[in-house]
């Protein structure tokens, strides 16, 4: 095996994960939390609401991450690639519930063949979510049901590409009358980014960088 598909196997994915992702999530009332991503373009007596993704790698020899593409006709971000996830309701008891939950009225995967592994940065968005990253390992036997009002497509990207630095780049996008940085990171055909990018960034951040 060579250094780089050794630095990216399954095995040093696991090593990595278990010394350096949060044991448990992040709590944005905790004055100890700090945020990371777009908070800072919040009005400061907003308070974000609370929601989680799915950051699931795909146990193969060569580790994936499994990504969604949202539905074409969404009033909201229609069309952009996404981790599997969404705003917590009343009755998850915690962002791995609300992870779990959203996966699989996304996409049908079974919470059985997801392994959480721990947990990522709270990054707050521009639109006033506070998400948490849960960070798991998903059995590679597993079996997708997309639902169609939501999701148009489901892939897999490998983990090498993702967590290698040249892959990250940083773009000048206009919003509310401005500019404001936007992480992108194309991929064949597709582009991931914003708020997926940031998430995959922070992932980069914990694990390889």
């Amino acid at each position: 095996m060579t250094l780089l598909a050794e630095r990216f196997s399954l095995a040093e994915f696991r090593l990595r994960a278990g010394e350096r992702l949060l044991p448990s999530p992040p709590d944005p009332d905790d004055p100890e939390t700090v945020p990371i991503g777009e908070f800072a373009l919040l009005a400061p007596d907003r308070i974000p609401r609370a929601a989680a993704v799915l950051v699931g790698v795909v146990a193969r020899e060569e580790p994936q991450l499994l990504f969604t593409q949202r539905a074409k006709d969404l009033p909201v971000h229609a069309g952009q690639i996404s981790f599997p996830g969404g705003k917590r309701e009343p009755a998850d008891a915690s962002p791995l519930a609300t992870a779990l939950r959203e996966a699989h009225e996304e996409v049908g995967l079974e919470s059985r063949l997801v392994k959480p592994l721990g947990y990522l940065d709270l990054y707050v968005t521009n639109s006033g979510f506070g998400i948490v990253g849960v960070v798991a390992e998903i059995d590679p036997g597993y079996r997708l049901t997309l639902s169609p009002g939501e999701v148009a497509d489901a892939f897999e990207v490998p983990l090498a590409f993702l967590m290698s630095a040249e892959n990250h780049s940083v773009e000048m996008r206009e919003w509310n009358g401005g500019l404001r940085e936007v992480h992108h990171m194309p991929w064949e055909d597709r582009h991931i980014w914003g708020v997926t990018a940031g998430v995959l960034k922070n992932l980069y951040e914990r694990l390889y960088e």
